[in-house]
């Protein structure tokens, strides 16, 4: 069995409070079992209850064992890592992937810059658990018991990957942070630096990185996608790195995928405003697609 849970929905920064009950406030992480092969989506604040949940659950049984797969290194998807508490058990293996942009630090060093006595009061040095760190760019992986993962670049200010896991027939895909690809050459001939060739050369590329994406969600059983915006709101945020729902929509109903749930939520978004756009998004596509969609609310278990 294929499955996800959701332990942190938000994007940008944490946001507890009265208006974030139903949906969260917890930062960007994804539980994924494969059976019983864990693997771990981002490291943001919602870690902190996962890892609370693995020591009252899972370390009575055996060493915690554990795939974690970093999207990117923006604060908001590795800041519950000082926080993960299997950290501290001798037992616990953790192999740590995940791209690096162009800065000299390594994917070991940025993760663990967090830890020095200027942010918190645990050095990295004093960690206990086995940990292990590997910066990866576009490949596929076998991570053992018949499980693959799949990685594609998304179109974010850092470098920054999706997922695509694949076990048994199922699939599960992650696409967060993203935004679509777009032409950055000026397509006005008014304009006093439009050049044609450049325009339609524009027009082209940003076409085909949008269709690769596509292609990386065919048929996905579950595709958890960005959405930060809605259509409107995306127009003020060209550049952000971020996806609006109607675009997210889009291209799961192109790549056939079965359920797209939609992530990242804004943190001003409150629970009202949630349940408000998931039931709009949801009356404008019925009848017309078999995709189904959902809000990501923390908490929720979903087999693919």
């Amino acid at each position: 069995m294929l499955s996800i849970k959701i332990w942190g929905t938000r994007g940008s920064i944490p946001c507890p409070g009265k208006n974030t009950v139903i949906f969260g406030g917890n930062t960007s992480c994804l539980e994924i079992r494969a059976d019983e092969k864990l693997v771990i989506v981002d490291l943001g604040t919602g870690v902190k209850p996962f890892g609370d949940w693995l020591m009252a659950n899972e370390s009575k049984k055996g060493p915690i064992d554990v795939d974690i797969f970093i999207t990117h290194t923006h604060w908001d998807h590795i800041m519950g890592f000082p926080m993960f508490t299997p950290l501290f058990l001798p037992t616990s293996k953790l192999r740590i992937r995940g791209p690096v942009s162009y800065e000299d630090d390594s994917l070991e060093q940025i993760i663990g810059a967090q830890l020095s006595y200027r942010y918190w009061p645990v050095r990295v040095n004093e960690l206990s658990a086995s940990i292990e760190y590997a910066q990866i760019k576009e490949t596929s992986l076998d991570l053992g018991d018949g499980l693959w993962v799949t990685t594609k670049y998304l179109n974010h200010p850092i470098l920054c990957l999706g997922y695509r896991f694949e076990y048994k027939g199922k699939t599960i895909v992650t696409a967060y942070d993203n935004e679509p690809f777009r032409n950055l050459f000026p397509t006005d001939p008014s304009d006093p630096s439009y050049d044609e060739d450049a325009a339609l050369e524009g027009e082209a590329a940003a076409k085909e990185e949008n269709e690769k994406l596509v292609r990386f969600f065919q048929s996905a059983d579950i595709l958890i996608h960005d959405c930060q915006y809605t259509a409107a709101e995306y127009k003020t945020h060209l550049g952000w790195g971020h996806t609006s729902y109607e675009h997210a929509i889009n291209s799961a109903v192109k790549a056939r995928v079965k359920k797209l749930i939609m992530f990242h939520h804004d943190p001003n978004r409150s629970d009202e405003q949630l349940q408000q756009l998931e039931k709009d998004y949801q009356n404008r596509i019925a009848g017309k697609t078999s995709l189904q969609i959902m809000m990501a609310r923390e908490g929720t278990l979903i087999e693919a």
